[in-house]
């Protein structure tokens, strides 16, 4: 399945923000696989930040990335960043986008 989610990077973090993405742990990119994710692409449009996640289940996933003490220091270090952030509760498994139209 294919998970689109949208969050928003501060206007005054996001060089920092996407140093920090050239630089993300290899603990973590293995935890996010592990956790079932086979593709994770992330765009910026000035500040809005838009998510595609390959995922067979994203609850799943969600709630074993949020158990996880690596994923926990990540974001941690993106909550300086973010104005609008991924929820790691079990709340954050209903968050993706609705898909209005394909082709």
């Amino acid at each position: 399945m294919r998970i689109a989610l949208h969050t928003k990077v501060r206007a005054d973090r996001i060089e920092e923000y996407e140093t920090a993405h050239r630089e993300v742990p290899e603990e973590l990119t293995a935890a996010i696989r592990a956790a079932g994710a086979t593709r994770w692409t992330i765009w910026r449009s000035g500040t809005d930040l838009f998510h595609v996640i390959e995922v067979e289940d994203y609850a799943a996933m969600i709630a074993e990335l949020g158990r996880l003490p690596v994923n926990a220091a990540w974001q941690n270090r993106m909550a300086g960043l973010l104005e609008v952030a991924h929820d790691y509760s079990a709340d954050g498994a209903d968050a993706p986008l609705p898909v209005v139209w394909e082709l």
